[in-house]
């Protein structure tokens, strides 16, 4: 058993309880089901980000609804010379 001696105007000794081991279980967090673009007839647009990343660090993005026009905005980046990579990923 721990003492303690607390200060004041007496020295009185106090013993200080010991913490409880307290058990804690882990759950595994279910992985969420990723919707297939594709196959949502719902959806009347769908919509590209286009993200370019420039030499200095720099970042920009542009979102289109139209791929070929978003494929073509990356293309055309990519042909400058402070680009280092520009890349299209379907967001919805």
């Amino acid at each position: 058993m721990a003492y303690c001696v607390l200060q004041g105007a007496k020295s009185e000794t106090t013993s200080v309880p010991f913490m409880k081991k307290t058990t804690t279980t882990t759950t595994t967090k279910t992985k969420r089901k990723t919707t297939a673009f594709d196959t949502d007839k719902r959806r009347k647009h769908r919509h590209w980000q286009v993200t370019v990343f420039y030499a200095d660090g720099e970042r920009f993005a542009r979102v289109y609804t139209d791929k070929t026009k978003a494929s073509r905005f990356a293309d055309r980046q990519k042909r400058s010379p402070v680009v280092k990579s520009a890349r299209v990923v379907q967001l919805s």
